[in-house]
């Protein structure tokens, strides 16, 4: 299997240095790189938010391995992760009010010191210190996929009155060095758990410096903004579920993220399990199928340039990743059957839902920094975690209940939640061809009251 992957791997970083090279001289791209006050905008958020983004990075692949090495068995490294997600979709939810209240510039330094804090804990065995760590984590990556996003969209859009169309510009290139600081962070993991014997929890050890470095670049480069402050902390996160009820995009937007990134953190517990199902003794490079889906990421992410560029519309790419994930779900579903297991195909389908994450990112980004209200954007950001944060948890839960009994989640159950997933996939289709529909409607109508001539 090792030749075959490293084969689709080399075959993946030509593809994806074709598509940047290609991107990079598209019309959009390179009127925005053109200005060197957006330049320096962007360096100064990109240097301390893909730090933070590395040090996420660096812990996830020896999460499971540290907990197994202290000796805790699957159900209990299950609860953990369970404590996490439940964490994120509880307390994490008012994060956003806190951002918006209390200024998003304090909430993104709150990040790098809860995070820290994280990553200490993981020094212990204790099962309780893990448990508070998963806890705090959950807190942290709510501020993570959230209050950074809110504090870029404010600053480009009201402090420094950037054209809107640039937002999609940063938020590619954000996805695009995402993929490539997960391809590093594996190899800086595993230089200091295995070259450096210093083990699993090295990652975590490592993750700290950069977490400070974040700190330090937000404190000296990043002027504080807010949401709005006209409310409590409890009446900001009611106020924020009314907006999303009461204005159907914002709903349906809403939807579409909570299906898709469900999709996302549920095939993060299936994909090593399937590929290491198989009987043959040929087992699959774990860590080069993992550089595989990140280059599938960056090639995503290519596309959506690409596809901008063409005057597609970010809502109908949304749509089309979305479609991409739900052919991704029917074909694992279908080949993950007990009775005639397709490994092979699977991966294929996993490297078209990667591809379909790369689109789905920066398309994502930049329709919600048009339709969310600039004084509930991070506490509507939040509030769209909680139905992917429950539902995580509940499939994560399904899979590992019966694990003290010797129950094996590979033996059938995979299958069932790739079912569960393409249920979900064409909740979120039909939820995306809506919005698209509407804000194309709504953006229609906003062009032709610019057009009106004025009396």
């Amino acid at each position: 299997m090792k030749e075959f992957v490293v084969t689709v791997l080399g075959s993946l970083v030509l593809v994806c240095f074709v598509a940047q090279w290609i991107a990079s001289r598209t019309k959009s791209h390179m009127v925005a790189s053109l200005n060197p006050e957006f330049q320096k905008f962007q360096r100064i958020f990109f240097a301390p938010y893909l730090l933070a983004l590395f040090s996420d990075w660096l812990q996830g692949p020896y999460v499971y391995r540290l907990y197994s090495q202290y000796g805790y068995a699957p159900k209990e490294i299950a609860l953990l992760y369970i404590v996490g997600f439940a964490a994120s979709s509880t307390v994490g939810t008012f994060t956003g009010p806190l951002a918006d209240m209390f200024g998003r510039r304090r909430l993104c330094l709150a990040f790098c010191f809860i995070y820290t804090f994280c990553c200490l804990t993981k020094m212990s065995p204790n099962f309780w210190w893990l448990f508070t760590g998963r806890l705090f984590g959950g807190v942290a990556t709510s501020i993570l996929f959230s209050t950074f996003e809110a504090w870029y969209v404010c600053e480009h859009t009201e402090r420094n009155v950037f054209p809107a169309d640039w937002i999609s510009s940063t938020f590619s290139i954000s996805t695009f060095w995402n993929g490539i600081l997960a391809i590093l962070s594996g190899v800086v993991a595993d230089f200091g758990a295995d070259w450096l014997n210093f083990g699993p929890v090295a990652p975590f050890m490592t993750a700290i410096p950069f977490l400070v470095a974040s700190a330090i670049l937000i404190s000296l480069t990043w002027p504080e903004n807010h949401g709005s402050r006209q409310f409590g902390l409890g009446r900001s996160f009611v106020e924020g579920l009314r907006t999303i009820f009461n204005d159907p995009a914002i709903f349906l937007l809403g939807l579409v993220q909570s299906m898709f990134e469900s999709i996302m953190y549920i095939f993060v517990f299936l994909w090593t399990p399937i590929l290491d199902s198989t009987q043959s003794t040929d087992a699959w490079p774990l860590g080069l199928v993992f550089s595989c889906f990140m280059v599938c990421i960056m090639i995503g992410s290519s596309m959506n340039t690409l596809l901008l560029n063409r005057n597609i519309r970010p809502s109908t790419i949304l749509l089309l990743s979305v479609a991409c994930s739900a052919i991704s779900m029917i074909t694992c579903a279908w080949s993950t059957n007990v009775q005639h297991r397709l490994p092979v195909i699977s991966f294929l389908a996993f490297l078209l839902l990667e591809i379909s994450v790369g689109m789905y990112f920066p398309a994502i980004g930049y329709l919600r920094s048009q339709v969310i209200p600039e004084s509930q954007r991070a506490s509507i950001n939040n509030v769209f975690r909680v139905p992917l944060n429950v539902i995580t948890c509940t499939v994560l839960y399904c899979l590992h209940k019966n694990d003290d009994s010797g129950g094996n989640h590979a033996s059938g159950g995979d299958q069932n939640a790739f079912l569960f997933n393409v249920v979900l996939s064409l909740v979120g289709f039909v939820a995306a061809m809506a919005f698209s529909k509407r804000y194309e409607e709504k953006s229609k109508t906003s062009n032709d009251e610019k057009n009106e001539p004025l009396i």
